[in-house]
This record gives structure tokens, C-alpha cells and sequence, in this order.
């Protein structure tokens, strides 16, 4: 759920991420891992974004992995097949503290061969970084703050500033389960108003993991609800976890439902 939380965050505020890890506002597009001709190693944790100049490769993790260093000179040397012109940004997102040397791993090396890439542990960054834009306050509780419960209150006051419902439903919707990894539930559900998050997605599909029947089947009728209302194929996988294939059996299956 965290991945997916952040890939959502991350391509529909790309320019508030391209401020924050490139130093300007740069519009950047996403690019699918299937340009660059081979699979992806783990696609649920792999965010690739271009521009005319520069890809921006992000991996968001909540614990370290052995295979990172191998993964980032993997795709450097993907996109350089693809795009030898473009130079490339890549950034490794940890959230969660831990005191595992892995974090600390910012390169590839093998025999003659070095690789760096750039490591960014959330938990030692100033916390004002993430209070500049809108895309990036989800992460604020998970920065370096004295009080992470003060904190996610800040975030929540900044959140109901913003104008345009369904970015506010979003973002605080987002900061609801980020803030998970550092608060307890009832602590955030003090703060964050539920009116708040009524219209996103991801909110529903958050409420769905507590309902009785079950995290499987609440994730289930969410995603067969959100079809009937026509939200695309993208938009429920994003919001559900639930793969392409799953997606089209639940569309077969109500397809079936009806004609019964």
C-alpha cells in the first residue's frame, strides 16, 4: 500500500518532486518501464519520470533491501540503451527508520565497474522541505520531527487550505496512511478530519481493508464500485493494489452477474 500511496503522489505532483530533488519545477511525464525494452525487476516500487533532458528514477521503500544497488545500475544502464542523450536522477526514498546498514548503501560496485546513486533516509531531512508543496506534506511525519503527533497537526491545517476538493481529499487522504508508519490510528483520526478524504479513492479503499467481511473482499466491492462509476483500469489498480488481470476478472464477473 505505501508504494502504491507514493506512486500516486508522485505523478500527480511531479513538479513539486522535480522542485524538491532537482532543484526546479521541471515538467516531467511518466514513463512506462516497458520503453526500455526489458521487464521490470519489481514494478510496484519503481517510479520513472522524463523530461527532454533528464529521466528521474525514484524508489520509495519501507525496509532495505539487498538487491537496491543492483537494481539502480540496472536501469541506468536500461535508460542509457533507450535514451543515451538524457542524463539521469536516481533516488532512493526510505520511509520508515531503521538502523540497517542497507540504508546507508548509496552504490554498485563490481570488479572495474562503480555505480553511485543518491540515498535519501526521511527521517534525517529538515522537515520544512516537505511543507513547500502541496504533493510533498504527506511525508512531513516522517521527517525529521521532534513531534511527529505536532507535526501531522501542521500538516493537517495546511491540507484544509487547499482549495480544490478532490487534491485536498488526496493528499490528506495519503498523509492518513503515510502517517501510519510513525502514529498510531486514532491519533491520526483526531487530526486529520474524515470529511476531508470523503472524495478520494484511496480514502474508500483504506476503509475497506476494516470492514467484517475481510481486507480481501472489502478491497473487492471497492474496486467493482469504482468500475461502475467509470474510473479507468489505472485509477482502481492504484487505488485497490489489485493487478490488471484481477481487474479484468471482476469486470467479467459482473459482466456474468448482469446477464444472470
Amino acid at each position: 500500500m505505501f508504494d502504491n500511496i507514493c506512486k500516486f503522489l508522485v505523478e500527480n505532483f511531479a513538479s513539486d518532486f522535480a522542485t524538491w530533488l532537482l532543484g526546479k519545477p521541471i515538467i516531467l511525464t511518466k514513463l512506462s518501464p516497458s520503453e526500455l525494452s526489458l521487464e521490470p525487476i519489481r514494478a510496484d516500487a519503481l517510479i520513472l519520470l522524463q523530461s527532454e533532458e533528464i529521466v528521474l528514477h525514484l524508489e520509495f521503500q519501507t525496509q532495505p533491501k539487498i538487491d537496491i544497488p543492483f537494481r539502480m545500475i540496472d536501469y541506468r544502464l536500461r535508460v542509457y540503451r533507450r535514451f543515451p542523450q538524457k542524463q539521469m536522477r536516481q533516488v532512493v526514498i526510505y520511509l520508515q527508520q531503521t538502523n540497517s546498514e542497507l540504508v546507508q548503501q548509496s552504490t554498485f560496485t563490481l570488479e572495474d565497474t562503480f555505480h553511485r546513486f543518491q540515498v535519501i533516509r526521511l527521517w534525517e531531512q529538515p522537515i520544512d522541505n516537505f511543507f513547500q508543496s502541496p504533493g510533498l506534506l504527506p511525508f512531513a511525519v516522517l521527517s525529521q520531527a521532534d513531534n511527529p503527533t505536532e507535526t501531522l497537526r501542521q500538516v493537517a491545517e495546511q491540507i484544509s487550505q487547499i482549495n480544490d476538493q478532490r487534491t485536498q481529499s488526496n493528499i490528506a487522504a495519503s498523509a492518513f496512511i503515510l502517517a501510519g508508519l510513525v502514529l498510531n490510528k486514532d491519533i491520526i483520526q483526531q487530526l486529520l478530519r474524515r470529511d476531508m478524504m470523503q472524495e478520494s479513492v484511496t480514502y474508500q479503499a483504506l476503509i475497506a481493508e476494516g470492514r467484517s467481511e475481510g481486507i480481501e473482499e472489502g478491497i473487492r466491492r471497492v474496486a467493482i464500485n469504482l468500475l461502475r462509476q467509470g474510473v479507468t483500469d489505472e485509477v482502481v489498480i492504484k487505488a485497490t493494489d489489485l493487478s490488471a488481470e484481477q481487474i479484468e476478472q471482476l469486470k467479467l464477473t459482473e459482466v456474468n452477474n448482469q446477464e444472470n
